[in-house]
């Protein structure tokens, strides 16, 4: 058993297909399915019920598949340990990053970064956080930044800021007039939201059925984006909440329909997260300091309490 036929029998159940599994390990279909059978025949089971149109693990191939994720992750820790031992920073990492923090975070550490390390090449993608803790715990992603706690075993969680959430009230509204708001003068049932999804959604829903304020009835408008739902605010259909950092952007007219919560303001706690083993953590901890370097200039506020980014039951 080596741990290359392993890492084969990941890449034939992440593909459902040895064609494509022998295109991602850049080896040709027959050396992958030589191996696989190799090792099929030294345990003498099957892995994979290839009858099935796709390819299918077998009971006893899926308790294989779990435990080879195990392996091959843990291989990866030796190159990581002589990486740390030199003082190394640099190769591939794969980082994920939720969709409301993506277009507002990453414009504002990304060059800093790059700069401050030119042999880490970052790959970057915009995904929900139940995307990014499946593919953390398979080993597709190093790290990922994204809204906590997120109660997860598997996963260590360090907090990068704490965002506050800002009301954006148009003309004509019932709360426009209000100086301050407080979270009991929501009502969840003239509030634009994001789709479900979105944790970000999740959290405002949270924050609204402290106070009752919510019904289990169809929400009549929400939409993928904040810049849609701030749209269709300014047309009076709503009210809307937006995270802190999406305030910096909007322009001067639509500044005058922010409205600041009464303190503790409610806030998201956005964190970077990464499976246990802690694989890659100088770069992990490289990324930690750049974007805490850079935000703490950018939000100002004490005074918070933290909203779960996770449904309430």
């Amino acid at each position: 058993m080596t741990i290359t036929q392993l890492y084969y029998v990941l890449a034939v159940a992440e593909n459902q297909n040895f064609t494509k599994a022998a295109e991602k390990c850049f080896v040709t279909q027959p050396t992958l399915s030589m191996q696989i059978q190799k090792l099929e025949d030294e345990l003498d089971i099957q892995i994979f019920d290839r009858s099935k149109k796709p390819i299918e693990l077998t009971d006893v191939g899926r308790k294989i598949v779990t435990q080879a994720r195990n392996i091959v992750n843990e291989s990866y820790r030796i190159q990581d340990i002589v990486d740390q031992q030199k003082g190394y920073i640099g190769g591939e990492f794969k980082l994920g990053i939720i969709p409301t923090v993506m277009p507002t975070l990453l414009p504002m550490f990304l060059k800093t970064f790059i700069k401050k390390h030119p042999k880490v090449k970052l790959k970057i993608e915009e995904l929900t956080t139940e995307e990014i803790i499946t593919r953390i715990k398979e080993g597709h992603l190093d790290a990922a930044i994204a809204a906590t706690p997120l109660e997860d075993d598997s996963i260590k969680e360090r907090v990068l800021y704490f965002e506050p959430f800002v009301c954006y009230i148009p003309q004509g509204h019932r709360l426009y007039t209000n100086k301050k708001i407080d979270v009991s003068d929501l009502d969840i049932n003239d509030m634009l939201l994001l789709e479900d999804g979105h944790c970000f959604r999740d959290g405002v829903i949270n924050l609204c059925k402290v106070f009752k304020n919510h019904s289990d009835d169809q929400f009549q408008i929400e939409s993928g984006s904040i810049e849609t739902l701030v749209k269709l605010s300014n047309e009076g259909l709503g009210m809307t909440l937006l995270p802190y950092l999406h305030t910096l952007d909007i322009n001067e007219k639509e500044k005058e329909n922010l409205h600041y919560f009464n303190e503790p303001s409610p806030a998201r706690e956005v964190s970077i997260i990464y499976h246990k083993s802690e694989l890659k953590i100088q770069i992990i901890e490289t990324l930690q300091d750049v974007i805490s370097g850079i935000i703490r200039g950018a939000i100002a506020f004490q005074d918070v309490k933290i909203i779960s980014p996770l449904p309430k039951k």
